[in-house]
């Protein structure tokens, strides 16, 4: 069964759009590999979550940042597809 990708975002903060923004990145890289991604508004202040069904792969508080973008591919990559090149992003 494929994984689904969950996205829990503080829309107070206004990070409606670049959760938005990972999501089209993370679904057109992994059209295959995934089930679906749900962008979850948090009603907590300060919250950017990244799940793969229920296993954390980003917490923007422990990490006290936000993922960048080839970071992330790499991150859901490894559990989604580990087999999977991602190009460019595999190759500095």
């Amino acid at each position: 069964m494929k994984p689904t990708i969950s996205i829990e975002y503080c829309p107070k903060c206004g990070w409606l759009l670049r959760s938005a923004y990972m999501a089209q990145e993370l679904l057109t890289t992994f059209t295959d590999e995934i089930k679906g991604l749900t962008l979850i508004p948090s009603e907590m202040g300060g919250t950017f979550i990244i799940k793969i069904n229920e296993t954390l792969i980003f917490d923007r508080k422990e990490m006290q940042r936000f993922p960048e973008i080839k970071e992330l591919k790499k991150l859901v990559r490894d559990i989604v597809s580990p087999e999977k090149d991602l190009g460019h992003t595999d190759h500095k």
